[in-house]
């Protein structure tokens, strides 16, 4: 189910940048337990507009993706700063980034 969830978090894009936020290193944490989802987001500054956006989608995308799950819980956290080096690979190749 853990991957399931990890897919349809992929369907998320972060629109300002374009890629999603799997890609981006934003998902810190994935916890399924029983019928609940725990999700540990982050943005790319705390200052960032789109914080309520991202996080409604990832929860809406999850129910989509896996309708059995009960809860499903979004969290913004802020520590460690995310930075560019948490990017995959495949993200920094979209960025136009050397790897």
């Amino acid at each position: 189910m853990e991957e399931r969830i990890r897919e349809a978090l992929r369907e998320v894009m972060d629109p300002e940048i374009g890629i999603n936020i799997v890609d981006l290193g934003l998902v810190y944490n994935l916890d399924v337990r029983d019928n609940a989802v725990h999700i540990q987001l982050t943005m790319t500054t705390q200052a960032c507009p789109l914080h309520e956006y991202i996080a409604e989608s990832a929860r809406a995308a999850v129910r989509r993706a896996v309708p059995e799950v009960g809860e499903v819980d979004v969290e913004m956290v802020w520590d460690p700063p995310w930075n560019p080096a948490m990017m995959s690979a495949e993200a920094k190749r979209q960025m136009g980034w050397n790897s």
